[in-house]
């Protein structure tokens, strides 16, 4: 009780700043990482301790694994994801032409799963897509983000920014009156970053487990009193892909370590 009341008076006091909504120029963007503390990078930097790579090893073990009807495996189709998903996570969201639409990584995999698999889609925030999602991802560790160049992602990517620019909820706040303009201050004792998401499915200690970038809107849209969308809204993508668009040239990290 004591830690949403202190949020809810650091989200209040973080709503009385000027509003500048001004987006980082790209020469000063830093990812989420150089705003952790000296504990939280080593955990992120050593695999044996970082919490996330037991996600990775199950979602190794889910690759090789065959599921649905048709009893095939994503390594039946796609073989090592160590080279073929390598550079995948940095496209996504990605266009779907037979859908008309962006769609990111966590869908994409369901996608799959029913087209290729005939099986069921796993559900979102479940460990089983969460720990496929990270295993993926991770084939991408070092990679630059190059996702949004595409011109059918236009419309979608200026959706998401006019999403991430748009105030709302009880505290008639954007997700750029604190990540574009009072990145580097502090929000209930915690650093507020740049918002770009370099590291997803990452391990939060607040969660203590693995969780999507899904997730993390959510919980940010909730932070503002305002209706969270449900997860796989258009809403949704649209913000993750104009996050990650904005992030471009920065590299994957999955899966990273917040507080």
């Amino acid at each position: 009780m004591m830690l949403v009341r202190a949020r809810t008076i650091a989200v209040l006091l973080l709503a009385a700043f000027p509003v500048l909504a001004s987006e980082t120029p790209a020469d000063d963007r830093r990812s989420g990482y150089s705003f952790m503390g000296p504990d939280t990078k080593a955990m992120q930097d050593d695999d044996t301790a970082n919490p996330g790579m037991l996600w990775v090893l199950e979602g190794e073990a889910l690759w090789n694994r065959k599921a649905g009807s048709a009893d095939k495996a994503c390594a039946d189709c796609h073989g090592d994801a160590r080279d073929s998903m390598k550079g995948v996570a940095a496209r996504y969201p990605a266009f779907d032409r037979s859908l008309a639409r962006p769609v990111d990584l966590e869908e994409r995999i369901n996608l799959e799963r029913t087209q290729r698999q005939a099986a069921s889609p796993l559900p979102y925030e479940g460990r089983d897509l969460l720990a496929l999602t990270a295993y993926i991802a991770n084939q991408s560790r070092g990679i630059a983000i190059s996702t949004g160049d595409n011109p059918d992602l236009k419309s979608f990517v200026e959706k998401g920014r006019q999403l991430f620019t748009a105030r709302e909820g009880q505290f008639n706040l954007s997700c750029a009156n604190c990540h574009d303009d009072n990145w580097d201050k502090r929000l209930a004792g915690s650093p507020v970053t740049q918002g770009h998401p370099t590291g997803y499915p990452e391990y939060r200690l607040e969660w203590q487990t693995l969780g999507s970038l899904q997730r993390r809107l959510r919980s940010c849209i909730a932070g503002i009193r305002a209706q969270a969308y449900d997860y796989g809204a258009p809403e949704l993508v649209a913000l993750e892909l104009y996050l990650m668009s904005r992030a471009r040239g920065m590299r994957i990290e999955t899966p990273a370590v917040r507080p």
